[in-house]
């Protein structure tokens, strides 16, 4: 885990960000307490070993589970909160973007564009000034490419991370008395999506029971 420090950060997209939808916006500021996030997406060997299954399609002990749904993931969270005495959960959507903009601003938190050299993503197609580059079909060792300033790897590409939040077509629709939406949010891109869909700001829902080969789990650590 890493301590992530607390702090305040412009949540969304800008209207000018290239690749950018609708539900992205619109921008606001949000305060984040300090947690402690998953340096890593939660590995296959974890996974087993919490949950005695694998569900994976792409399997190694060192890649990230996928085919996990969200409800699954709320599963694990509470198997694993029983093991540790301690309580983990997924992120929230708020901690989720904190934590991998990691203080930027642009669209990834190593600048303007991304290439497949520093994540696992579809090259296939561009983003802003970046090449085309390797396509891998698949998922890879978590840790493979370089953190952002927090300490945390593969927050752009790989899988796309389960958080707790229901989705919302846009944040000024958000409702705030509790009522829910069908679909759970998810974040981060995969190595089947193209750059674009690997920004910061990007955002993805998915039925609570869907398990997809380019979708794993990311966890936080509730401090008391």
């Amino acid at each position: 885990m890493v301590q992530i420090p607390g702090g305040k950060f412009l949540m969304g997209s800008p209207a000018e960000e290239e690749g950018r939808d609708s539900d992205e916006g619109p921008q606001h500021q949000v305060t984040v307490p300090g947690f402690f996030m998953g340096k890593y997406e939660v590995t296959q060997a974890q996974y087993q070993a919490i949950m005695g299954n694998n569900p994976s399609n792409f399997k190694g002990e060192k890649r990230p589970v996928e085919k996990v749904s969200w409800n699954d993931a709320v599963e694990l969270c509470k198997r694993l909160s029983q093991k540790m005495g301690r309580t983990y959960r997924l992120p929230s959507e708020a901690e989720w973007e904190y934590a991998v903009r990691a203080g930027t601003t642009t669209p990834f938190y190593f600048g303007e564009t991304i290439t497949t050299d520093i994540a696992n993503c579809n090259g296939t197609k561009t983003y802003a000034s970046g090449p085309k580059g390797e396509y891998r079909q698949q998922t890879t060792n978590v840790g493979t490419f370089p953190p952002n300033a927090f300490g945390l790897y593969d927050m752009h590409g790989n899988v796309l991370e389960w958080c707790q939040d229901d989705w919302h077509d846009s944040y000024q629709g958000a409702p705030t008395d509790g009522s829910t939406n069908v679909q759970k949010l998810l974040r981060g891109g995969s190595w089947d999506g193209y750059p674009r869909n690997c920004r910061s700001a990007n955002r993805n829902g998915f039925f609570p029971d869907a398990s997809l080969n380019y979708v794993g789990i990311r966890v936080v650590w509730v401090v008391a």
